[in-house]
């Protein structure tokens, strides 16, 4: 994949475990390659790849010219300081946030985007990463490369997204399933529901909640998209993360029979509104108690922070609570979706008809999933 990366998957040791490692650690000034990985380059196996830094933040490293200094330039403009563009400042929502470039001394030709590990606050974080649009290829690539990525997914134009590469978290054995890039691959569109489907399982139940919020903020991403044509997006993907832990004491079916009105998804106007309180309220049959127990205050710590890792006492304060909307909707705090890879992003006069496309199939084979 030319920039399809997935930032983290568990939360297993980030450092190195053994002398050679170690040696390239130092060499990295303390950086060590991202361990929990589910797509894209690799650090050591690809030329480029993802680092942790110590702070807490990832580093990808640039690509080669003209997909690298075409990603930060994207990064660089829509987190300029003195921006004033509300397209790119309401984008900013969806994305991780962008510290600038980073670089060792020891090879300082060698450019790194520092960007927000958008995972860093969950303690068993399910992670799925997609890529959206019906093309993956951009209108500059050549014949070959058109080809190349046709035939790696030729349902891409007519299902509008694969899923690269996912790992879920099974409550009773407490480890993790991977799925890669092939068995994304492998999905039809007789399958993709239930490929879907797997990401939401944790062995025991269907997370609906969590479908839910998906729902919710990959809608969010659609009325963005729906409302600019500045930009069109190609090879780019959505980032998905839940919190794997989470046991609930209340039936879904229990809820959603007791709350929502027989024909509330056929008021267009008011699913947003449906969809959010469902969340909240099978959210409440989930025991936090297991987090409020920890000692480590680590599992709730929000994507605001500095690059250094800090953040501010207000922000603690507030984590891992629900927090309102602009429309008045309760949205959870342990669920994520994000855009991310922008290597493939270029100036446009019209509506990216290709990436809708893809997040409206999204949206619906999500909601088939939700309804099972």
């Amino acid at each position: 994949m030319d920039s399809s990366v997935a930032l983290v998957i568990t939360r297993g040791s980030c450092f190195p475990e053994d002398a050679g490692k170690s040696a390239q650690s130092a060499h990295l000034n303390g950086c060590v390659p991202l361990s929990h990985q589910v797509a894209g380059h690799k650090y050591g196996v690809d030329k480029v790849g993802i680092l942790q830094h110590p702070d807490g933040t990832v580093l990808k490293q640039l690509q080669p010219p003209p997909r690298g200094p075409r990603e930060m330039k994207f990064y660089s403009m829509v987190y300029a300081e003195d921006c004033c563009d509300s397209c790119l400042i309401n984008l900013r929502e969806h994305l991780p946030k962008y510290y600038g470039t980073w670089s060792s001394p020891d090879t300082p030709t060698d450019l790194y985007l520092k960007l927000e590990d958008v995972t860093r606050r969950f303690q068993k974080p399910c992670i799925m990463d997609v890529k959206i649009g019906q093309k993956s290829y951009d209108p500059f690539a050549l014949q070959e490369k058109r080809e190349q990525q046709i035939r790696k997914y030729p349902l891409m134009e007519e299902i509008g997204f694969l899923v690269l590469g996912m790992r879920v978290y099974k409550v009773g054995s407490d480890s993790f399933d991977t799925y890669d890039q092939h068995y994304g691959r492998g999905l039809v569109k007789d399958t993709i529901k239930e490929g879907l489907s797997k990401f939401f399982f944790n062995g025991d139940i269907l997370r609906k909640d969590a479908i839910t919020a998906s729902i919710l903020k990959v809608r969010k991403i659609l009325q963005w998209f729906e409302s600019q044509s500045q930009f069109n997006f190609y090879a780019s993907s959505l980032l998905f993360v839940y919190e794997g832990i989470c046991t609930p004491s209340l039936g879904y079916q229990t809820l959603l029979e007791s709350h929502l009105p027989p024909k509330t998804r056929e008021q267009n106007n008011n699913i947003d509104q449906s969809l959010s309180s469902m969340y909240s309220l099978h959210k409440k049959g989930c025991v936090r108690s297991h987090y409020q127990t920890k000692q480590d205050n680590s599992v709730w710590k929000m994507s605001v922070q500095q690059p250094n890792g800090n953040r501010s006492p207000a922000r603690l304060k507030d984590e891992g609570r629900e927090s309102k909307s602009e429309a008045g909707q309760e949205m959870v705090s342990d669920v994520e979706v994000k855009m991310i890879d922008f290597a493939h992003v270029f100036p446009s006069d019209v509506h990216d008809q290709g990436y809708i496309y893809g997040l409206k199939n999204l949206l619906k084979v999500l909601q088939q999933v939700l309804d099972e």
